[in-house]
């Protein structure tokens, strides 16, 4: 039986009373963005809100976005990427559970020395796939060449983000790659940082 989404009290500046929000709202509320699903332009839509609600409120306080997706669309993990990019303050991305395919991009999207993958988490690297357009082969022709480019802007993102050349990406982006939280370290998705001072 789903419990639903539990509310937690806030009290919002000026009222006297605590109000009753969902747990993520309150979340945002602390500029603790959570990815917890696919990524898709709805969500993509909604944590690039959130983040520019955050960095128009307070350009000197931090972010840490919770990063546990199974994947998603390409287009719109990059707009998440690029609004990470955009905005003032520092994203931490903390990894926790699976961050899988653009989810890895958006864990190597925090800012560098700032990426955690938490001891048990687990990272998927691989090419981004195709939607297999069902049409003239003029178009099949047009999508093959889109989905090219983006791989190359794949490959470049994680190039920049892990100081891995960009044959070595590419060659690794051939197949699904699962590196564990150390591994990913290793790899550079992720940065090396103790848990204790992850979590302080």
């Amino acid at each position: 039986m789903p419990i639903g989404v539990p509310k937690v009290p806030f009290r919002l500046p000026g009222e006297e009373d605590a109000a009753r929000v969902d747990v993520y709202n309150r979340l945002y509320r602390e500029r603790l963005p959570f990815l917890g699903q696919q990524v898709d332009d709805e969500i993509a839509n909604q944590l690039i809100g959130i983040m520019m609600y955050l960095n128009g409120e307070d350009q000197a306080k931090d972010m840490y976005s919770y990063v546990n997706p199974p994947g998603g669309a390409v287009l719109a993990g990059i707009s998440v990427y690029d609004a990470m990019q955009f905005v003032v303050p520092d994203v931490h991305t903390i990894c926790m559970g699976l961050a899988a395919s653009m989810g890895s991009s958006i864990l190597a999207g925090g800012e560098i020395t700032r990426r955690i993958a938490l001891p048990h988490a687990r990272v998927m690297i691989h090419q981004p796939a195709s939607s297999y357009y069902d049409g003239q082969a003029g178009e099949c022709v047009m999508e093959a060449e889109e989905a090219s480019k983006l791989r190359d802007c794949i490959t470049r993102v994680y190039a920049q983000r892990t100081g891995k050349p960009l044959w070595v990406i590419s060659e690794d982006m051939e197949r699904d790659v699962f590196p564990s939280a150390e591994e990913a370290q290793d790899y550079g998705v992720a940065d090396p940082v103790a848990l204790e001072d992850a979590l302080a």
